[in-house]
């Protein structure tokens, strides 16, 4: 039964899990990641299997799979869409944060040669030629309403850490952060939020929020 809000138990609700991928090769490299696109770990994919039998644990089933392009997303996604026997819907719209030129750099290379602002705006570009706040923010916003505008039903979105965390900040009516500030949600390797919709009222409920697994 759903908790006490603005919304009654039957009306008609849209569930939307937001998980991120597993371990992917730029974790164990100690490289940035973004829009580099390093494939998932043998750890990835156990870590993958693994949350097969905590989603099933938790009686969640799915109408559809929708995954980044990003291959350590879609890897993480094709595990699961296998075990419930899903087809996975790759969308471009959920790639990670375009972090322009630090996608594949070393973090002490990076620091060396793109040494972080004391001061960025929300609509600078990332170091030039990256995505700006502003525009992850929209990007995981119109990536979101794509989900919702499928009707009711149960949908798993398999993404990265930064996007995800985008959606929810517009789920929150959150605005994008200021040089770091603001609100961040903390997704491990297939961490994931079971959020419910209730399109009547414009409700978010956010069931759970798990971490996921640490490095």
């Amino acid at each position: 039964m759903a908790p006490e809000g603005p919304y009654n138990v039957g009306m008609s609700s849209i569930q939307v899990v937001l998980m991120r991928h597993g371990r992917s090769g730029a974790d164990d490299e100690n490289v940035h990641e973004g829009r580099y696109d390093s494939p998932l770990t043998e750890v990835g994919l156990e870590q993958a299997r693994l949350r097969v039998k905590d989603l099933r644990g938790k009686n969640l089933t799915f109408n559809a799979i929708i995954s980044s392009t990003l291959q350590r997303a879609r890897a993480t996604a094709q595990v699961i869409a296998e075990a419930y026997r899903l087809q996975v819907e790759p969308d471009a719209a959920w790639m990670e944060m375009d972090n322009g030129p630090l996608a594949g750099l070393p973090f002490a290379e990076a620091e060396r040669l793109y040494p972080k602002p004391d001061f960025r705006n929300p609509y600078q570009n990332f170091f030039g030629t990256g995505e700006s706040q502003w525009d992850i923010y929209a990007r995981a916003g119109l990536a979101l309403q794509s989900v919702v505008r499928r009707g009711p039903g149960s949908y798993l979105v398999v993404a990265h850490g930064m996007v995800l965390t985008a959606a929810l900040w517009t789920i929150c009516g959150t605005p994008p952060p200021v040089s770091g500030q603001g609100l961040w949600f903390g997704f491990g390797d297939t961490g994931y939020a079971i959020l419910d919709y209730y399109p009547e009222r414009h409700v978010w409920v956010l069931r759970a929020f798990v971490a996921g697994f640490s490095a």
